[in-house]
């Protein structure tokens, strides 16, 4: 398929509703520009520790991580954080563990952003080009 990169903004979604609130200067909003790798192969989405810090994200709790290879492992999982690209925005945990931002399926899906391999990038669905749609069934 080939990698597949997109510019995300990440931002700390507690500081979002205290400046909504008028409770925080919006500028006071701590927001991280991501060079993210987008990977159909994970669900959750992935920050690296010096990531989180600089968000000042909060740890809730822990999940186990499978990796390739098979390997398990604990790691920490993140309060909301809000997850910006395409001019989309979702709320979104992620894993906390090695050295890049990922972007994994649950976040795609709540979006509504499909990858295209083709042209290695990533595309508002088609039948939904002015905003995401989540189905109800």
């Amino acid at each position: 398929m080939g990698e597949v990169r997109v510019q995300a903004r990440l931002s700390n979604a507690f500081d979002e509703g205290l400046a909504r609130r008028g409770q925080l200067a919006p500028g006071a909003v701590r927001f991280y520009l991501a060079d993210a790798l987008v990977d159909t192969g994970a669900v959750r989405c992935v920050l690296p520790p010096h990531v989180v810090q600089r968000l000042g994200l909060q740890l809730v709790g822990q999940r186990m991580a499978e990796y390739a290879d098979g390997r398990l492992e604990a790691v920490g999982l993140t309060e909301p954080l809000s997850v910006q690209v395409l001019g989309r925005e979702e709320m979104e945990t992620a894993m906390v563990l090695g050295d890049e931002v990922i972007l994994g399926q649950t976040v795609l899906e709540k979006m509504d952003l499909f990858v295209d391999c083709l042209g290695k990038c990533l595309r508002p669905n088609p039948a939904h080009p002015d905003q995401p749609v989540s189905k109800v069934k």
